[in-house]
């Protein structure tokens, strides 16, 4: 799967640990910045490139990682087509994707460790949109209010 990945000055050190992580696992990581822990940066600049790459269809998923997964949350669904949540769990994470078909997964680097961080991770890329049709409803009734 391709996912687009990016962070905050606060949450460089945790994406760099699941873009590794990812490509261990076969996936193709476009990792699209920060680039340093050691320089303050903005979260919706890089909320809007992932956005920007999972709704234009250059990446199947996108992973945001700020200090709480929240403000790059509240940027990323400000963009038609994104569907972005924090998840600090992985049963929200999996069911994210399978009823709400969740294409955007924030987390908070100040908020989860490694260890969870990657265990949310294989949560969410491993799940699928079921394509039930209660939740095929629901899915065109949120697609409703960006128009």
């Amino acid at each position: 799967m391709k996912i687009a990945i990016a962070s905050d000055h606060a949450g460089f050190p945790l994406k760099q640990y699941l873009a590794d992580y990812l490509k261990a696992e076969g996936h193709k990581v476009d990792d699209l910045g920060t680039d340093s822990a050691d320089i303050s940066v903005d979260y919706p600049d890089f909320a809007a490139k992932t956005a920007l790459a999972v709704t234009h269809g250059k990446a199947a998923r996108g992973i945001i990682v700020c200090g709480s997964g929240i403000g790059a949350c509240v940027a990323a669904n400000k963009f038609n087509g994104a569907r972005a949540s924090v998840c600090h769990d992985t049963y929200s994470a999996r069911q994210g994707v399978e009823h709400d078909d969740l294409n955007i997964l924030c987390l908070g680097a100040r908020v989860i460790g490694t260890a969870l961080a990657q265990d949310i991770v294989q949560a969410f890329v491993g799940a699928a949109f079921s394509n039930e049709a209660r939740f095929v409803r629901r899915l065109d009734k949120i697609r409703s209010f960006e128009k």
